[in-house]
């Protein structure tokens, strides 16, 4: 697919969106990609990478090896999220610290926004989308409330699978990769790799993301091949269901202490703001979450300007 210079940036643009998103716990990069126009296309790609594309880089050389990976797109959306993770990473641990609320309530604005942007392309809503769709929700809310594993021990085979899992829910619109690695224990020890160059550990949790993203994807293309109208009702469920991870107020029933000998939450719930101990910030909330909306409103737009 050819493309200008400009429609590149803007993929590049959309990879820094669904970057952003991805940094926090709770909030999807998938669901980005979706509203973006772009998903289905990065399975596409994705899914070109096998076997056949050595074979060809083996025969025809690297420029026809890049283009059968539709490796301008690729790159693009991958500098994008690049940029963003390393740009607002520290940013967004920040506000996630000190305006947790603000946020929150930003990111829930984005995510409510996405669930009538994703259900609206369901062509055929009938009796079966509509169960798909609840159960969908009520599966993605189950796993919002579950309590985070222990991660006292963590053997190759762990890190292995809790890399596959967490980059399989980082392409699933709804549910957050990070949060996965929370939920499973993971994300502490990852974290830890990370700040201690720990390669061995990275490494197996990159392999197992590899291998998890190249067979997840290939599922999520039959899917959409086969059981396109259900696949989308279960994504705008898993959408819906995964707002209460990112409900702004929360209040805490159990602690931990983190690496730094701090201690932070571990187990919270949701309550109503009214009920909020502290200053509840509902008129901040309140506009951020329209701006959360409005930025889908702006990306959903963008996606409907031809870009191929």
């Amino acid at each position: 697919m050819k493309r200008s210079l400009k429609q590149y940036i803007g993929i590049t643009l959309k990879g820094v969106a669904m970057g952003a998103a991805d940094v926090v716990p709770g909030v999807s990069g998938g669901t980005i990609a979706f509203i973006s126009g772009i998903y289905e296309e990065l399975l596409e790609a994705i899914n070109s990478v096998n076997f056949n594309t050595l074979k060809i880089l083996k025969t025809k050389g690297i420029k026809a090896a890049w283009k059968s990976v539709n490796g301008n797109f690729l790159f693009s959306l991958l500098l994008g999220v690049g940029i963003s993770i390393l740009s607002l990473a520290k940013l967004i641990k920040y506000l996630l610290e000190n305006e947790p609320i603000l946020l929150w309530s930003f990111f829930f604005g984005l995510v409510l926004a996405s669930i009538f942007f994703v259900g609206k392309q369901i062509k055929n809503w009938n009796v079966g989308t509509i169960i798909m769709l609840f159960i969908g929700a009520v599966v993605a809310y189950y796993i919002t409330t579950l309590p985070p594993m222990g991660a006292h021990d963590t053997p190759a085979w762990f890190l292995f699978l809790s890399g596959a899992l967490a980059i399989c829910a980082m392409i699933l619109p709804g549910i957050s990769g990070s949060f996965i690695l929370l939920l499973l224990g993971a994300y502490k020890p990852v974290i830890e790799a990370l700040n201690q160059k720990d390669i061995k550990t990275l490494i197996i949790v990159v392999i197992g993301a590899v291998v998890g993203l190249l067979t997840f994807s290939r599922v999520l293309k039959w899917l959409f091949n086969k059981y396109r109208n259900i696949t989308l009702a279960v994504l705008t469920g898993f959408i819906a269901g995964s707002l209460n991870k990112i409900w702004p107020w929360k209040e805490v029933l159990t602690w931990r202490e983190n690496s730094k000998g701090v201690l932070v939450p571990f187990i919270e719930e949701s309550i109503s703001p009214f009920n909020y101990n502290g200053d509840s910030q509902l008129i901040g909330a309140f506009v951020l979450a329209i701006v959360g909306v409005a930025v889908i409103y702006g990306l959903e737009k963008f996606s409907n300007v031809k870009v191929g």
